[in-house]
């Protein structure tokens, strides 16, 4: 919702303003312009960018207009989840955990849960985890350390979109006056002409430059600022799986390992410790 409102602002802002200063909304319609900038976008778009990677950035773009998943009542799921896992593990050993773990998709545990189920990468990343708990010989000090590089190779792979996107919007203000030196090459075989025909010309050059930079700045960087902290609130996910994983590898106590789970949440989004004690004995009763 945000995104569409900022996209209206910005046009409201720059459109309202031109035409404060007496600014001709005819002259900014230049449909050969467009198709340089955006078409030459789009080619270097496709140049740069492996199919798949396109695929994952057009998944994250329609993303950001659905708005960010992330709140307190994800956080809050995802604490409890981890509790009731932790508490089979305690109380059935690694025989009652298997059966959620090996199958989450059938478990009655994660059923509970639909909307952390539905994002695979995360819930592998918790039950492998968890298989290592279950079959044993890995330390906590090394499991952290797994858990670390897959959280960093994660980070690399999800950093992917919005570093492509960031390099799109870079060079638009650079395809714009690529479309302005056109449009100049144009107004020099008219220069012999009508000066009102001369100064049609150069306007329409300019629009060129005009739009390679308003569509950079007021559009493409900003579409990339907000995946790149998208991809962040995701990893946040991750780190709070491991700080709960870790310690209750080492043995503690179901709460005690959710709430380390819970120290690593940004404080937007963090339950107090009252909030989870009360949604954990919910689950208790």
């Amino acid at each position: 919702m945000f995104v569409i409102i900022g996209i209206v602002v910005v046009l409201v802002a720059v459109l309202g303003g031109f035409a404060i200063e007496g600014g001709p909304f005819l002259v900014l319609i230049q449909y050969a312009e467009f198709l340089i900038i955006i078409g030459a976008s789009i080619g270097a778009l496709l140049i740069s960018a492996p199919g798949k990677l396109l695929g994952k950035l057009f998944k994250k773009v329609t993303g950001v207009f659905a708005g960010s998943k992330a709140n307190s009542a994800l956080y809050l799921n995802l604490l409890k989840l981890m509790y009731e896992l932790f508490l089979v593990g305690q109380k059935e050993g690694v025989v009652g955990l298997e059966q959620h773990v090996e199958n989450p998709q059938k478990s009655k545990i994660f059923a509970k849960y639909p909307m952390l189920l539905s994002d695979t990468h995360m819930i592998h990343f918790l039950t492998d985890t968890m298989r290592l708990i279950i079959v044993g010989g890995a330390e906590p000090f090394d499991l952290e350390g797994l858990m670390d590089a897959d959280i960093e190779t994660h980070h690399q792979e999800s950093a992917k979109p919005g570093m492509i996107l960031q390099k799109i919007g870079d060079s638009m203000p650079g395809l714009g006056i690529v479309a302005a030196v056109l449009g100049i090459v144009i107004t020099m075989q008219a220069i012999d002409g009508p000066p009102a025909e001369i100064g049609h010309k150069v306007a329409a050059a300019l629009v060129g430059t005009f739009l390679g930079i308003l569509l950079s700045y007021g559009f493409v960087q900003p579409l990339a600022t907000n995946i790149d902290l998208a991809a962040e609130e995701e990893g946040r996910m991750f780190e709070a799986i491991k700080a709960g994983v870790v310690a209750f590898a080492k043995g503690m106590q179901p709460l005690i390992a959710v709430e380390f789970a819970r120290r690593t949440i940004f404080h937007d989004h963090r339950p107090t410790f009252q909030e989870m004690e009360k949604a954990l004995k919910g689950l208790k009763s």
